[in-house]
């Protein structure tokens, strides 16, 4: 067994890379549909880069920035306050 396929078997290292390329491609295409870049949404949907399709996308496409990204963070990860 090569090392990749070591490394690709192991939970503990395929747990991280989902997460990464599903908070990429859930904002990348949530950008896509608010933004109506249906091609956009279609290859996004279609291909799976890990991420940098997503993030090429996000960033020089929709021209998201930083504050952007760390503002749905603070939604996914932070309780809102709601009284």
């Amino acid at each position: 067994m090569d090392i990749f396929t070591q490394q690709i078997s192991n939970p503990w290292t395929l747990l991280p890379i989902l997460i990464w390329t599903a908070f990429w491609k859930g904002f990348a295409l949530w950008t896509a549909v608010k933004k109506d870049h249906k091609k956009w949404f279609v290859a996004l949907i279609i291909l799976n880069t890990f991420g940098v399709l997503e993030i090429i996308y996000l960033f020089w496409i929709a021209k998201k920035n930083l504050g952007d990204v760390k503002k749905v963070l603070a939604r996914i990860f932070l309780p809102s306050k709601k009284e």
